[in-house]
């Protein structure tokens, strides 16, 4: 789930350079590592493009990686979510780092997505069958059922990712939910615009429209509401916006205290944050975090973009969904390092103003004139303008940046 992938995503932004040796042994102790190196297929890696830096141990490539959000329901977290049997993930987002650290683009795969399941192998060896036109939040299951551990269920999902999207794997993290609270509640609460009241019993949702700072409590379950009034249509595509503009916030209020360089902050975001990561082993040195990070710390809100994988109603089922055309140049462009939206319906880049400040927009075209019958200024032309909903970016319909706006409140 989302309420963990923000937890991953944050991470992957914000390990900064504490350099204290107590606190990395302290962190490090708090990650959970797991060693799946067997389990999934190996992908041929990138060329490096630049020199080495002894700070980032990718310089010069691009890194993908796979956020998963387990809902395992086991101590703090049944406690927060209930008793649960089994292990699920139902959001998965695909983190793309651009070789040159300019972009950071993350999508998400619907749950529902209907794709082919690789054979996976277990820990113990064993092996499942493969599945066709399958759900995609099957292959974690396959995996935690078979193999009975976290390691098999991130294997199979990351082997299922790779078979039909073509996209290298590199890492992969699995977080759960309750240590996203404590996340939320280390820097603060995450500030966000609802647009209407919303109540979900289900999920405990209870907010008045207009700005609001969510807690954690608050922010699992904005992520986590599916029925209810004010949360969509009860699907679990129609929620994929909500949780994509939740982590936009995180990262906003993370950029926005500079979390890279405030030390006491950091450490404490830090120790909270780390507490609900499983890591594959390449990936679970907090020195190899930190500089991928630190190699990310001028890349600004702008260049954070989101988006879902463009799908449509699967013709056998209404209730589960099928990539589109597009979703193949999407991966085909995260795969090649290209920027994501490269050659699709949502290509900005032949239109400057689309998806950015207008010049024009949303301006009186007769702004800083003066009223030619009497001389004095115009009032209409110096009023200023209040964003109307319609310039805004539909978070889960269209791609957008962290920097965006996707919701007007009042």
């Amino acid at each position: 789930m989302v309420r963990g992938a923000a937890l991953a995503v944050v991470a992957v932004l914000c390990f900064g350079t504490s350099g204290a040796a107590a606190l990395y042994v302290q962190l490090n102790s708090n990650i959970n590592t797991i060693d799946a190196s067997d389990l999934i297929q190996a992908l041929p890696e990138p060329t490096a493009t630049g020199p080495a830096d002894p700070d980032d141990p990718n310089a010069g490539r691009d890194v993908n990686i796979l956020l998963m959000g387990s809902d395992e329901r086991d101590g703090e977290n049944e406690a927060i979510g209930g008793h649960v049997d089994g292990m699920r993930s139902d959001t998965t987002i695909v983190a793309h780092i651009s070789a040159d650290r300019s972009r950071v683009e993350l999508i998400s795969i619907p749950r529902d997505s209907l794709v082919d399941i690789p054979s996976c192998t277990m820990t113990d060896g064993s092996t499942s069958y493969a599945q066709r036109n399958a759900m995609f939040n099957s292959a974690f299951a396959i995996g935690a059922d078979n193999g009975g551990d976290i390691a098999s269920a991130a294997a199979c999902t990351v082997n299922t990712v790779q078979q039909n999207t073509g996209v290298r794997i590199d890492h992969f993290v699995v977080v759960d939910f309750a240590g996203f609270t404590k996340m939320v509640d280390a820097i603060g609460g995450v500030p966000i615009c609802i647009p209407n009241d919303m109540s979900a019993p289900k999920a405990g949702l209870y907010l008045n429209a207009g700005q609001q700072t969510l807690n954690g409590t608050q922010a699992l379950a904005f992520a986590r509401a599916r029925t209810g009034e004010g949360v969509g249509n009860g699907s679990d595509t129609d929620r994929l916006g909500r949780q994509q503009e939740l982590l936009a916030a995180v990262v906003r209020e993370l950029l926005g205290k500079n979390m890279l360089t405030d030390i006491t902050q950091l450490i404490r975001f830090l120790d909270s944050a780390t507490e609900s990561l499983s890591i594959d082993s390449g990936f679970s040195s907090i020195s190899d975090m930190a500089g991928l990070a630190y190699s990310l710390r001028s890349t600004s809100a702008a260049n954070i973009s989101f988006m879902t994988i463009p799908f449509a109603a699967a013709p056998s089922d209404p209730n589960r969904v099928v990539w589109t055309s597009e979703a193949d140049t999407i991966w085909a462009n995260v795969a090649a390092d290209q920027p994501m939206l490269a050659g699709t319906s949502q290509d900005t880049s032949a239109d400057p103003g689309t998806g950015t400040t207008d010049p024009g927009a949303g301006t009186d075209p007769g702004a800083g004139t003066t009223d030619p019958g009497t001389g004095t200024p115009d009032p209409a032309a110096t009023t200023p303008v209040t964003p109307d909903p319609a310039q805004t970016r539909e978070a889960g319909k269209e791609a957008f940046s962290a920097g965006d706006v996707t919701a007007v409140c009042g």
